[in-house]
Parts: C-alpha cells; sequence; structure tokens
C-alpha cells in the first residue's frame, strides 16, 4: 500500500515537469532501507541530512500550539490515564472542523495527540511552500510525511498561493487528514485552506503466504524476468550485461502494475502470475520490447547507411510523406503522434472538486497510451517491411516510414521519461 502513493507521487511530479511547473520533493528520507528501495525503484527523493531551519520551525510551531485555543496542554488529572511521554499536547480537531464548516472530513477524527514528528512533517512542508513561494508562478513540491510513504502534492499556482494536494493510501488517509487540520490549526494561511487529498485505492495481494514488502515485491518480479530472459536467450541472459537490463524491465513491471489502473481503483497483484512482467501485451516489458525493436531498427538502417547500401536520412521538410498509404500509418499518427502533448496535459491536471477535500487526477493515462501504441506499433511493425531493397524508387516510401517511426520512437522516450523509465536499446 506504500509503493503504490510513491509511484503515483513521483509519476505526478515528472508530469507537472514536464508542464513547465518547479517542484519540491520533501521531506529527506532517513532510513537506509528506505533510501535503497528507491534507488532500485529508479526514483529521485532526497536523502540528505536536512534543512538546518527545521529547529527553528518547529519551535516556532510548538509556540503556535501554546497559543492555540484548540490545543490543551498534557496535563495529568486524577482518575485518568497518563498520556505517553513523547506526546507534546491533545488538539481538538473535530470541534475545529465544526467551528469552520469543513467538508468531506472523517466524521471520527476527533482529538489528536501531538507529538515532535508531526511538527516535523509540517516544518518540512512549511519550508516547502516557502520554497514555492520564493520561485515563479507555477511552482509545485511533493511531501512525504513521516508515516511512512505518505505524500503531500504543493502545485503552485496564482502567484505566492499554493494548492496542496495530499496523495497517499486509503488505508492511511486518516492519519493524512490529522496532518491537514493541524496544518490548518497552526498555520491558518491561504495554502493550508487550499489542500486537497488524492487517495489511492487498496492493493490487494491474492492468496498471500505473509505479508509481502516493497523490496521483496521488487525481487520477486526481478526473479521471474531473470528467469524468463534466461529460457528465452539462455546463457547471455546470465551475463553481467543483462543486469541492467533485467533491472529496467523490472521497475517497468512493477510501475505498470501499480499505474495502468485508476489510482482510486483497487489493484490485485498475483504474484505468482509472470505474465504481467514478462510476457503480457499489457506489461511494462511490452512497451520496453517495442522501444528496442525502433532502436534496433535505426541502428540496422544507419550501419547500412555506413555501409554505403542505404542514402542518409532526409530531413523531414524534404520527405514525401504521400507515400505513406498504410492505414496503421495514419493510425500511428492521428491516435498517438498527434495526441500525445494533449495525453501529458491531462494526466497532470488536477481538477479542483466542487466541495469535499477529495480529488481526482488521471494518472494511468500515460501507461494505457504507451500499452495501446505499443500494440498498434506492433501490429503494423508486424505486416510492414521498413527497410526494403535498396533501389532508388524505394527510397521515398521507406524514408518516410523511417521519419513517422522516428516520431513514434520519441513519443515512446518522452512517455517513459515521466515513469522514470530509460529506452532499451535491446531486450
Amino acid at each position: 500500500r506504500h509503493l503504490r502513493p510513491l509511484l503515483l507521487a513521483d509519476h505526478l511530479a515528472r508530469l507537472l515537469r514536464a508542464q513547465g511547473v518547479i517542484v519540491c520533493l520533501v521531506p529527506t528520507l532517513p532510513g537506509e532501507g528506505s533510501r535503497e528501495i528507491l534507488r532500485q525503484l529508479r526514483l529521485d527523493w532526497p536523502s540528505g541530512c536536512g534543512d538546518s531551519a527545521l529547529p527553528e520551525a518547529i519551535s516556532a510551531l510548538k509556540q503556535a500550539l501554546g497559543r492555540s485555543p484548540c490545543a490543551t496542554a498534557c496535563e495529568w488529572a486524577p482518575g485518568t490515564a497518563a498520556l505517553p511521554e513523547d506526546v507534546i499536547c491533545t488538539v481538538h480537531l473535530k470541534s475545529f472542523v465544526e467551528q469552520q464548516g469543513l467538508e468531506g472530513y472523517d466524521p471520527n477524527l476527533d482529538i489528536l495527540l501531538v507529538r515532535e514528528e508531526k511538527l516535523q512533517s509540517l516544518a518540512e512542508l512549511q519550508q516547502a511552500v516557502l520554497q514555492c513561494t520564493v520561485s515563479s508562478c507555477g511552482a509545485a513540491a511533493l511531501s512525504l510525511s513521516r508515516s511512512p510513504f505518505l505524500f503531500s502534492l504543493l502545485n503552485g499556482i496564482q502567484g505566492s498561493c499554493c494548492t496542496v494536494v495530499h496523495v497517499v493510501s486509503c488505508e492511511e488517509e486518516f492519519q493524512q487528514q490529522q496532518l491537514d487540520l493541524l496544518w490548518r490549526i497552526l498555520d491558518p494561511g491561504a495554502h493550508t485552506a487550499l489542500q486537497k487529498h488524492l487517495v489511492c485505492g487498496p492493493v490487494k495481494v491474492t492468496n498471500p503466504s505473509s505479508p509481502i514488502g516493497a523490496d521483496q515485491y521488487f525481487q520477486l518480479r526481478k526473479h521471474q524476468m531473470y528467469e524468463a530472459s534466461v529460457m528465452k536467450y539462455g546463457e547471455l541472459a546470465q551475463d553481467e550485461a543483462w543486469t541492467e537490463v533485467i533491472d529496467t524491465l523490472t521497475v517497468a513491471a512493477i510501475r505498470f502494475e501499480m499505474l495502468s489502473t485508476a489510482h482510486r481503483s483497487q489493484i490485485t497483484l498475483d504474484l505468482e502470475d509472470s505474465s504481467i512482467s514478462t510476457k503480457g501485451t499489457k506489461s511494462g516489458a511490452f512497451v520496453l520490447y517495442n522501444c528496442a525493436r525502433l532502436a534496433t531498427l535505426f541502428d540496422t538502417y544507419q550501419r547500412a547507411v555506413e555501409q554505403g547500401t542505404y542514402p542518409p536520412l532526409p530531413p523531414a521538410s524534404e520527405v514525401n510523406f504521400s507515400c505513406l498509404r498504410e492505414e496503421g500509418e495514419w493510425l500511428l499518427l492521428f491516435n498517438y503522434l498527434l495526441p500525445f502533448p494533449e495525453v501529458l496535459q491531462q494526466a497532470a491536471q488536477l481538477p479542483q472538486p466542487s466541495k469535499g477535500i477529495r480529488i481526482k487526477a488521471n494518472t494511468e493515462m500515460v501507461c494505457k497510451f504507451l500499452i495501446q501504441l505499443s500494440m498498434d506499433f506492433s501490429s503494423y511493425y508486424n505486416r510492414v517491411h521498413v527497410l526494403g531493397e535498396p533501389f532508388p524508387h524505394l527510397f521515398d516510401q521507406m524514408f518516410a516510414r523511417l521519419q513517422l517511426l522516428g516520431a513514434v520512437r520519441d513519443t515512446f522516450h518522452s512517455a517513459l521519461a515521466t515513469l522514470h523509465l530509460p529506452p532499451l536499446s535491446q531486450i
């Protein structure tokens, strides 16, 4: 459940950057284990020693707690249970929600025991908002709360104002709403009043023998990918040169499993079914396989040019595109190349709800686009011979097809970049 919001937040950050938004990632991750799984999944999340201004910010938040009418000091009364030693104070969230007339919050929210880690999360969010404020219009920040893998996306809008979007699993939405309300109480600014929540549906595992963590999940998919490669390519797949390929295919399989479904819907993982990693047309491996086919095509053409078999590819302005007469060629143009910028734009949109705090996003659009593009490209490529006989009267059609497929290749690469996936030159 932690992995899904993590990957979704990372994908949203990439999409927003592609639209020119400045994105900050907070907070830094303290644990070596967390940093290692992020490294394996090719996630760029800060892991430094933290901001030197945080202690001062935390101290200011404690002072705000002392002044807040919603907060009560931790004083022991006869006949009541003693509070844990690490509790700073209690905050009455329910009365605050009622006083402010806020909608969409869990009705069971009541008394919050405020600990140091909550204040540290708020302090780092405040630092991110400050960065957005001093940046140009259209800044954003991604935040991970101190509970494992709870995220906030701070999307810069007009001037110095930010819309805060918490990206969180449905199992931990309650805790994130607590953080939301505590921030509203202690820092009653425009950025806290505009907080919204993007909630991920549950991730279920069929017939689990025991709970499985993100690292186990990664290693399982990697083993399945490795076994499939050995079966198909033999000793080649056991060579060290294939390690990077296997790792990339594994990350692609996991990202497509987690991101091809609408974020609010449940995902069911069958860990015994390796087809999602190795064979299926709806897998990340299938997408990367078609990228590799395109790379092989252009490598083959370039070698033929160097050998004098074909002339160099002329610029697009000199190519006769009327030679493209196959239905599949126009399908690639009108269904994928032309709409692609709009796909990226729609995937990055975070529409505001008319009421309440939940928002929806089209985070599955890029994966679905890549899967469908791979299927239609594969069908076309299996049917059409791009590099024909080296006769001059066939060159016009070959050039047109190469220019078209060059644009398809660039589209693959741009879409994969939003998923932190490098294109492969061979599989």
